[in-house]
């Protein structure tokens, strides 16, 4: 059986941004960050609920980049 992908490291890779970009992100220092990503430390178990916000957050941050780029409205972010 393999072993499945941390889920700090997959956030990372998926969301394109460092282990010190998503402590920033979500309120944790890099230390934490670094010692779920090593599984030193259990992650939490809202962690996943925290991504999904964070992706969340993201989509929408981009839809208005998108909207900004596109009109002569500006949609502050």
């Amino acid at each position: 059986m393999e072993k499945e992908e941390n889920l700090v490291k997959k956030t990372c890779r998926e969301l394109g941004i460092t282990q010190k970009e998503l402590a920033e992100r979500i309120g944790v220092t890099e230390k934490t960050i670094s010692s779920w990503a090593r599984e030193k430390v259990e992650i939490p178990k809202n962690f996943p609920r925290l991504i999904e916000l964070l992706k969340i957050e993201l989509s929408y941050k981009e839809i208005l980049q998108a909207i900004n780029r596109t009109s002569n409205l500006q949609i502050i972010i």
